[in-house]
């Protein structure tokens, strides 16, 4: 495998790399206006090469619309819709597969070509290895995050979904960094400092709270509670306590809700707290102190966006701008890391 790699830099191959992450960007885009306008579920089959092609005629469009009618969400959710309703959530969920199809053309066929002419650099072999498992595992999951709405649920399992959105902020992750190094080449000296730790704390931090909002979304918890800071009039949320500890973690939207929130507090102060020291900082340079108040700045905005999609009940746009936003903080934060590692 090796011998289909040798240059130590490529900015070509880091062009690439962030336009694959620009694709990831746009697929959090749709596939969050997909969820909130409840879209997910209107596509039942899963055919990675056929189902490229959406219904060509009414025929096609009565028998998809038919197999939605046969799951539990029509029955219970949509029971009034018309044709013409599903085709509506049908075209959102179409344009989240086909992004998908998109990224996997986008990135596979240029590895490809970079690999042929060796122009990808050698030691980013394991991180090229990483994202290709990555974008494999996406629709995987994805199709399994979907199925766990097709039988028993009205709409997807929270912790699927929370998988799935996992991935794909890990991919942008991976992406943003791998596509750094392509770009400035091996480090001339790391830097043996506290920041190389502090910054990935906060990396994981940034990350642990995105999760934790996919299920708060999976669990639809944003449409209760929706005063703050405090919990319908309450400190706490009365309805906390689960059947059990999972029920309690993964299910209950009160207590979903709590920890998201909680964690928020916790990174708003982080983020202020490496801002600040950065910017005091003797030993950093310049672009890791304009990345961390950088970084500090879109968390105070994303606090105050999220607190907004909460107390306006979700709406399809400030919900889609809370989910670009935290894929925005994510990547400043892994620049930030990578920024700090190096002279």
């Amino acid at each position: 495998m090796t011998s289909f790699l040798r240059s130590d830099r490529s900015r070509a191959v880091a062009f690439w790399l962030l336009t694959v992450a620009a694709l990831v960007l746009a697929m959090v885009v749709v596939g969050g206006s997909t969820r909130l306008t409840g879209s997910g579920l209107s596509i039942t089959q899963w055919k990675p090469i056929s189902g490229a092609l959406p219904p060509l005629g009414l025929a096609d469009w009565q028998a998809e619309f038919a197999r939605y009618r046969a799951i539990p969400q029509f029955r219970y959710v949509n029971p009034a819709m018309t044709l013409e309703q599903f085709r509506f959530i049908y075209w959102w969920e179409w344009s989240h597969r086909f992004l998908a199809r998109l990224l996997g053309v986008v990135f596979l066929a240029p590895l490809a070509w970079f690999a042929v002419r060796r122009e990808l650099p050698r030691r980013l072999l394991w991180q090229f290895v990483a994202i290709v498992v990555l974008i494999g595992l996406e629709p995987l999951v994805g199709w399994w995050m979907v199925a766990s709405g097709l039988a028993e649920r009205v709409y997807v399992a929270p912790e699927r979904l929370m998988i799935h959105l996992g991935i794909a902020f890990a991919l942008l992750g991976a992406l943003v960094w791998t596509a750094l190094d392509a770009w400035a080449g091996s480090a001339r000296q790391t830097l043996p400092s506290p920041w190389g730790g502090r910054a990935l704390w906060l990396v994981g931090l940034i990350y642990f709270q995105i999760l934790l909002g996919a299920l708060v979304a999976g669990n639809q918890a944003g449409l209760v509670y929706n005063d703050w800071p405090l919990f319908a009039g309450h400190l706490l949320p009365k309805d906390y306590a689960g059947a059990g500890l999972w029920a309690t973690l993964a299910h209950s939207q009160g207590a979903v809700q709590l920890h998201h929130r909680l964690v928020a507090y916790l990174l708003l102060v982080a983020a202020v707290a490496v801002g600040v020291g950065a910017l005091r900082s003797r030993r950093l340079a310049v672009e890791a102190k304009q990345l961390a108040l950088g970084l500090a700045l879109i968390v105070i905005v994303q606090a105050l966006l999220g607190i907004a999609t909460l107390m306006a009940r979700v709406p399809v746009g400030l919900g889609v701008a809370h989910q670009l936003t935290a894929a925005l903080t994510l990547s400043l934060a892994v620049a930030f890391a990578w920024r700090v590692r190096r002279i």
